[in-house]
C-alpha cells in the first residue's frame, strides 16, 4: 500500500459485513454481478461499500 491508502483505509468494525461480502465476493463468478449486488443489498451492506468491493478489486480491504 502507499501513504495515500494507509490515509483513507479505514479499520474494520463489523465483522459480520466482512462476512457477507466475502460471501458475495466468492459467488460472483458463479452468480454474477447483478445477483451479488442485489445479495448484498438485500443484507444491507451499503451501496457504496458494494460497488466498491464488487467493482473494484484492488480497493478491498485485506
Amino acid at each position: 500500500m502507499n501513504t495515500y491508502d494507509l490515509r483513507h483505509q479505514q479499520v474494520r468494525a463489523d465483522h459480520n459485513t466482512r462476512d457477507i461480502i466475502n460471501q458475495a465476493i466468492s459467488a460472483l463468478p458463479e452468480v454474477g454481478l447483478k445477483r451479488a449486488a442485489e445479495f448484498l443489498a438485500a443484507m444491507g451492506v451499503p451501496s457504496s461499500v458494494a460497488v466498491r468491493t464488487l467493482i473494484y478489486p484492488t480497493r478491498r480491504r485485506h
